[in-house]
């Protein structure tokens, strides 16, 4: 009898330690979501921001660029053509290397998400 009563315990303190091993792995699963969540949204906003930013600012200098152009070329008109020109073809050499933009932002950001922490 004494035989049945310990597997009886041992086993209900396996269950009890089955348990608590679970509860702490959905914790630490819900705390690592979070951590993932904010650190993404986190850095969705500062590339919005800091996007949005530099598009106007690039904007504005464009625009800027093509008058003293057009002014120095005594054809303004010439002088957006030239700029627009420009941005085309920097917009066209970072079509090229696209693939290499991805490689080193997944490289990165795996780097980071598989990062292992104590």
């Amino acid at each position: 009898m004494d035989i049945l009563k310990s597997l009886k315990d041992t086993s209900e303190d396996g269950a009890d330690i089955g348990k608590k091993y679970i509860e702490a792995s959905y914790k630490y699963s819900k705390l690592k979501v979070f951590q993932i969540l904010t650190h993404s949204i986190s850095s969705l906003t500062k590339l919005f921001l800091i996007g949005s930013l530099l598009c106007v600012g690039i904007i504005f200098v464009s625009i800027a660029g093509a008058i003293a152009l057009g002014d120095y070329l005594n054809n303004t008109p010439l002088g957006y053509l030239l700029v627009g020109v420009a941005l085309l073809l920097f917009g066209f050499v970072v079509y090229l290397f696209r693939q290499l933009i991805d490689r080193k932002i997944i490289t990165k950001i795996s780097r980071q998400f598989y990062k292992s922490k104590p």
